[in-house]
């Protein structure tokens, strides 16, 4: 990867995820404070592209107007559901509106919350060293249902991926997975996605068919390997969603407690991506911290309290307590069974300074 990063990162963001059953767009589902889409276009930010397209359905949708406000950045390409469809006609549709993107092309969904930006960056500079016309993202699958199977030749080189429901019993049995994510030749890429088929059982046009084509074009098919399974899976329904959030928690308290926080009971504190605690702080069991809450250094919060988008100044302490974009000054005793809220105060809707004259 060069020092402005890969030439394009592409985002499918076009389908439907009606398994999820809510009234949002799936990839609009928030995980620790953040929608699963949000989280998807931060990795591809840290990662410095060129360019960051994202695929979309409608122009004027959810997911459009999310990307507009979030990550202004990025361009937008509308997928319309025709006769083709399937993300070998996504990244087809990006190729028809943009031309042919020369260098490192990476290709990633809207719905993996749970992916490093270290695993895309390893993929990327794993591609750049093979001098690969194609590198797939893989895993070892506990349970390898739904997933497109890795196909490998007698010296151990990928010769193709092959979809669960085109697979053979013996091509099911198998448990390396491809996670669907690929760093790509941009001027290979272009030729190739043109002549992805449509795919027998579905009908539609899978990327996944992109590395046989190239492989049968006489090009090098390489592969980058992610050991955590956890990080590659999509997010498809409720139970995922729910496991999603207890990854990423997890993750985000391990690196506050690491930095210098006390965190009492990590298995009941939740904790959004956008909170800052500095360390010294101290999170009591049973709390919730949530949106751009700041805690200072020696503040004590919890246990039983939920803050959002709060302030907490310095030795201050919040006891069983629900606090709401308000600023607690430094020393401040807040609690037990309070309830504070911006719009309480002399101004609604600001984050009102000053406390200290309504606490004692």
């Amino acid at each position: 990867m060069t020092a402005k990063g890969p030439a394009a990162v592409i985002v499918l963001a076009a389908g439907e995820g009606t398994r999820m059953r809510t009234a949002a767009p799936k990839m609009l589902n928030e995980v620790c404070g953040r929608a699963m889409l949000g989280h998807v276009l931060a990795v591809a930010q840290e990662l410095l592209p060129q360019r960051l397209i994202l695929v979309v359905a409608s122009p004027d949708g959810q997911v459009a107007g999310y990307a507009r406000v979030n990550f202004p950045a990025a361009r937008l390409v509308v997928q319309e559901r025709t006769s083709s469809w399937g993300t070998g006609h996504a990244v087809r549709t990006v190729i028809e509106n943009v031309g042919t993107i020369h260098g490192t092309v990476v290709v990633l969904f809207s719905d993996t919350p749970m992916l490093r930006s270290s695993t895309v960056a390893s993929l990327v500079a794993e591609h750049e060293k093979a001098r690969a016309a194609v590198t797939v993202l893989t895993a070892t699958a506990p349970d390898p249902t739904g997933y497109g199977r890795i196909l490998r030749d007698e010296h151990g080189r990928i010769s193709g991926i092959v979809e669960e429901a085109d697979a053979t019993p013996e091509q099911r049995a198998g448990s390396e997975i491809s996670s669907g994510m690929f760093a790509f030749d941009g001027d290979l890429l272009a030729d190739a996605v043109k002549r992805v088929p449509a795919a027998p059982a579905t009908g539609e046009e899978y990327l996944t068919e992109v590395p046989a084509i190239l492989r049968a074009d006489g090009h090098l098919v390489a592969s980058a390997f992610c050991p955590d399974f956890e990080e590659i899976q999509g997010v498809n329904n409720q139970v995922q969603l729910a496991s999603a959030r207890r990854v990423l928690n997890e993750r985000l308290l391990a690196r506050h407690m690491a930095a210098g926080v006390t965190i009492v009971d990590p298995a009941s504190t939740w904790i959004d991506v956008d909170v800052t605690i500095e360390p010294g702080a101290r999170i009591g069991q049973a709390t919730q911290l949530e949106g751009r809450t700041t805690i200072a250094a020696g503040a004590s919060v919890g246990p039983g309290s939920l803050l959002r988008d709060t302030v907490v100044g310095a030795g201050a302490s919040v006891l069983q307590s629900v606090c709401e974009a308000v600023v607690i000054e430094p020393g401040i005793e807040v609690g037990p069974f309070a309830h504070l809220r911006a719009d309480d105060f002399d101004q609604p809707g600001t984050r009102p300074a000053g406390l200290g004259m309504w606490l004692h």
